[in-house]
């Protein structure tokens, strides 16, 4: 018999990637998506359609009861928005009933694996002598990490019991990703924009490693709660992502530096902008923070030993895969 597996969030960046994989290592793939989303991309891996009412945990659990999962994956987030409440309600909120009905519901639940971020734990100081670990003490610089970190120590105050895996992926990387894109079409035109020279050290993951261990999360013996770190394993300058788009497309790129000072002006202004509109801008003071962070390094030690996590592409073999794609679907 298949095992049946559910993936919220499923039409987003990494949820259409899980869905693909975990249709390929045989599961019963269901996905959770709203009515309104475009479900072109997955719709041949996905087995059903579900339409969840996140508010309710009464009408949650009664989802589960109706369709037995053996896994379930809860990707769905929110990682922005005009009010810090309304963060917190999808991160927090919706995450705490899913769990509440996940563990309540009558159905052959194995594990599930929620997948948070390390903006929960937040950047080091770039001369630490220490890698973040999932010992790290919690320090997020933006009202999306300060959300995930909600939801995480709610998680460890009302689920450390349950058998449940808490991933923490660094800035994930792909064919369709939408926001490090925005940083590649500018490459595209040209120009290597940079906020400030002070150096920085950064980490990536590419989406199908990132899916690879999020799977073994399901399905390999874990104790418990558990949490863990997921980059590539390797630590990047700040101009790694611009000296492999110029190789791999042979472009030839200016290279700017902007004084912080004038960019958090401008992300300022970006903000009094936006004020009344429903979007966010691309650059707002907060996210100033995470950009111009000194330290994401990050120890991955514990997803190798307990799961047998070995990503398979650094970022020069990922971003390099993810730039033909873009280029080939007409996204360059």
């Amino acid at each position: 018999m298949r095992k049946k597996i559910l993936i919220t969030g499923a039409s987003g960046f990494v949820g259409s990637h899980l869905v693909e994989a975990a249709k390929n290592l045989d599961f019963e793939v269901h996905a959770a998506v709203r009515r309104s989303s475009n479900i072109t991309e997955i719709e041949s891996f996905v087995d059903q359609f579900v339409f969840p009412d996140f508010s309710s945990v009464i009408e949650l659990k009664k989802l589960f009861e109706e369709y037995q999962y053996h896994y379930i994956i809860h990707a769905a987030a929110l990682t922005k928005a005009k009010e810090e409440a309304m963060l917190l309600d999808v991160n927090v909120g919706y995450t705490q009933h899913i769990l509440q009905a996940a563990f309540a519901a009558d159905m052959p639940l194995e594990r599930l694996v929620y997948v948070s971020s390390l903006a929960a734990v937040g950047p080091i100081a770039y001369t630490s002598d220490r890698l973040i670990d999932e010992s790290t003490p919690y320090s997020p610089v933006t009202v999306y990490g300060r959300s995930k970190c909600t939801s995480e120590q709610m998680i460890k105050a009302d689920f450390s019991d349950k058998p449940l895996s808490v991933f923490r992926p660094t800035a994930v990387y792909g064919p369709r990703e939408k926001d490090l894109f925005i940083l590649f079409d500018t490459m595209n035109k040209g120009l290597d924009p940079y906020i400030g020279r002070k150096p920085q050290k950064l980490s990536f993951i590419y989406v199908k490693d990132l899916v690879d261990v999020l799977l073994k999360g399901c399905v390999v013996p874990q104790e418990g709660l558990q949490f863990y770190n997921v980059t590539d394993g390797n630590i990047y300058s700040k101009y790694e992502m611009a000296d492999i788009f110029k190789e791999t497309l042979r472009r030839k790129l200016l290279r700017i530096h902007i004084p912080f000072g004038i960019v958090k002006k401008v992300a300022q202004i970006s903000e009094t902008i936006y004020k009344n509109s429903k979007r966010t801008p691309v650059i707002y003071p907060e996210r100033l923070n995470e950009l111009t962070a000194e330290n994401w390094g990050c120890d991955i030690s514990k997803a190798k030993n307990k799961l047998g996590f070995n990503p398979k592409y650094n970022l020069k073999e990922g971003l390099g895969e993810s730039l033909l794609w873009y280029k080939k679907n007409s996204w360059l």
